[in-house]
């Protein structure tokens, strides 16, 4: 039976309706969606890998646990730099002693530049892989390219292509569908029999501390203030109290995008290594590149070549998040303002706190320490400083003299306690 004339226009409404919402979620995609990629950085990716491949499935429900704490924790961060017009560490100067704001800047400081190290020692590894030739020298080569773009081109301009960076993730949920996953009884494999608790606990606290890092609580709440600086008509909620409605909103879709998308990659980088490495005796993965090699001889070179792909991509996403989110918590620490989409001759400190990050994680990648042990004590400097620091937001988010009318309150001020509340549970576990 021929369609009816009344259902035909129906749908070219819909088709219609839909090509012009398409444009709109997309222009929604902001900080939060480059944090949520730059989550999953090569040393994340070591770190899902590894924990795949030594306990198989028994580590996918973190990433559905960490979930909403991670969208409730950065959704707080992004409305605290929108509402205040400050970044994280300037509004910590204001309320805290200077003492304890300098010794969370340090520790990020420190953290950030062993990420570095491991994301630009990663990047190397994997063209490498690809190309053959000097592992070290393509190393410097995608730091300096990352460090070039971020400190020569205006950010207006250098945002766009970090957002088409975080297409380079894509590639692990190809790799996922490559290999012979049991999806069908995935569900009853959610929890690992006959481990060593002791090892296994140590293995979740590394997914939490790689999963919820203090960088991107810093990075998405001074992206918040960049783009409204940006933007001649955007102005500190707290003085510009009417766009507050269609403002949150886009964090909330921009935050809960960014998030999910992030987890789901982690998601399926757990389930390839599982799938693949775990079942054929390969269970100790020292770095992301290593998995990327061992996937050839069980996956197909296909699968080894996207999966050291998804390296490269991410981490040209997340070096400058890591160096840019040190650059403004040591300014604003510093009681100074600077921005991305300022010329290097106008924030001259930030632009070498960024360049110094870069070179440091640079050499440090090229000395003989083992990569496993620089992640270690990146998670366990990121885990020590995250309790009081996530404490140290939910307070400035829930005082009215800094957050005006809006506080935040309700389902998010839960979830932003119990965020804090199970990395502090986490910690804890980690030197008990």
């Amino acid at each position: 039976m021929p369609m009816t004339s009344g259902r035909a226009p129906a749908i070219e409404r819909s088709w219609r309706g839909l090509a012009k919402a398409i444009p709109t979620w997309l222009g929604q995609l902001r900080a939060g969606l480059i944090t949520g990629a730059a989550d999953d950085d090569p040393s994340g990716i070591a770190t899902y890998s590894q924990a795949g491949a030594r306990y198989g499935y028994g580590t996918l429900w973190t990433v559905i646990l960490t979930l909403p704490l991670m969208i409730g924790i950065q959704m707080i961060c992004a409305t605290v730099g929108r509402v205040t017009g400050r970044g994280l560490a300037a509004n910590m100067r204001l309320y805290f002693p200077r003492w304890l704001v300098l010794a969370l800047v340090f520790s990020l400081l420190v953290a950030n530049i062993i990420n570095l190290a491991a994301d630009i020692g990663a990047m190397g590894a994997a063209w490498h892989l690809l190309m053959g030739g000097s592992a070290p020298l393509y190393a410097a080569l995608f730091a300096t390219i990352s460090l070039l773009l971020e400190v020569f081109v205006p950010f207006p301009r250098y945002s766009p292509f970090l957002k088409l960076l975080t297409l380079a993730l894509f590639s692990y949920v190809a790799v996922a569908f490559m290999a012979d996953v049991p999806w069908a009884s995935l569900g009853r494999l959610l929890w690992p029999r006959g481990v060593p608790l002791h090892d296994y606990f140590v293995m979740i606290v590394a997914i939490f501390g790689t999963t919820i890092s203090p960088y991107l609580f810093f990075w998405q709440a001074s992206e918040e203030v960049e783009e409204a600086d940006d933007s001649t008509a955007m102005a500190p909620l707290s003085l510009a109290p009417a766009e507050a409605v269609a403002d949150l909103k886009r964090i909330r879709f921009d935050t809960v995008v960014g998030m999910t998308y992030s987890n789901l990659v982690a998601f399926f980088i757990m389930v390839t290594a599982a799938a693949v490495l775990r079942p054929n005796g390969i269970i100790d993965i020292q770095t992301s590149s290593q998995a990327a090699q061992a996937l050839a001889p069980l996956a197909g070179k296909a699968a080894s070549l996207l999966f050291a792909v998804g390296i490269i991509g991410t981490g040209l996403l997340a070096v400058p998040v890591l160096a840019g989110s040190a650059a403004y918590a040591v300014t604003e620490a510093a009681g100074q303002s600077a921005r991305l989409s300022q010329k290097p001759g106008d924030a001259r400190i930030f632009y070498l706190i960024i360049a110094g990050a870069t070179v440091l994680g640079t050499l440090l990648s090229f000395s003989s320490m083992d990569p496993i042990r620089m992640l270690f004590w990146a998670a366990v400097i990121n885990g020590v400083m995250s309790v009081p620091l996530m404490v140290g937001i939910m307070w400035i988010a829930t005082q009215r003299k800094a957050m005006d009318r809006f506080v935040i309150g309700g389902r998010l001020r839960w979830l932003g306690w119990l965020a804090t509340a199970a990395m502090a549970f986490v910690v804890l576990g980690m030197f008990l």
